[in-house]
C-alpha cells in the first residue's frame, strides 16, 4: 500500500492508469482506422514507456506490430537559454523512416505545449511525416501555445503553482498520477 503524503492527492491509481492507456490506444486505431501506417515516438522520459505500453496495446488488439521510438526534445526547446546547463541531453532512438507515415508523439504530461513543439521541431530531422499526432496521458491545460492533444486519457484543472507528476512503474517503482 503506497503512504499518502498530505501534500500529496492521488489523481490518477494504476487502474485508472491502465484504463486510460487502453482508451488512448483505441482511439488512436479508431481515428486511423487501423494501424498499417502509425509509428509511436515517446518523448523522453516518460512518454517512451507510455509509447511502449500503447505499442503492446495495440498489437494486442490488431495483431499487428506498431513500431516505436524515442525522442530527447532538450535541444530543441525554446527555453534553452533559461535551462542552461541543467539540461541533460540523451540519445534519441527512431530506428525506423518516418517519412510518409503517421506518427503519434507521446508524453506523460501537456502543458504550456512547448514540448510538444519542440517534439516537432525534433521530429523533422527525422523525416516529413504524412501526419503527426499527439497522445498525452494528463492534461493540465494553461497552453501558451496553439497545440491540443488528439488523444488525452485525463483532462486534470490545475493551478501554475501545482505540480502534476506522472510516476511510471518502468521509471518509478509505481504507476500513478499525483498533484503536489
Amino acid at each position: 500500500m503506497v503512504k499518502k503524503s498530505p501534500n500529496v492527492k492521488i489523481v490518477m491509481d494504476e487502474v485508472e492508469m491502465g484504463r486510460a492507456l487502453k482508451r488512448i490506444a483505441h482511439q488512436i486505431i479508431e481515428a486511423n482506422k487501423g494501424v498499417d501506417d502509425i509509428i509511436l515516438v515517446g518523448v523522453i522520459q516518460r512518454g517512451v514507456p507510455i509509447a511502449k505500453r500503447l505499442a503492446e496495446i495495440i498489437t494486442a488488439q490488431e495483431k499487428n506490430t506498431v513500431p516505436v521510438g524515442s525522442l530527447d526534445v532538450s535541444l530543441y526547446r525554446d527555453d534553452l537559454t533559461e535551462k542552461g546547463s541543467y539540461i541533460e541531453v540523451k540519445k534519441s532512438d527512431i530506428p525506423f523512416k518516418v517519412d510518409g507515415k503517421v506518427v503519434v508523439l507521446v508524453d506523460d504530461v501537456i502543458y504550456a505545449g512547448r514540448t510538444a513543439r519542440a517534439a516537432l521541431d525534433g521530429l523533422k530531422d527525422y523525416g516529413r511525416a504524412a501526419k503527426v499526432q499527439l497522445a498525452a496521458l494528463i492534461d493540465r491545460g494553461h497552453r501558451e501555445l496553439p497545440i491540443h492533444p488528439d488523444f488525452t486519457g485525463k483532462v486534470i484543472p490545475t493551478s501554475k503553482k501545482e505540480e502534476v507528476k506522472v510516476e511510471i512503474m518502468e521509471i518509478d517503482g509505481i504507476d500513478r498520477v499525483v498533484i503536489k
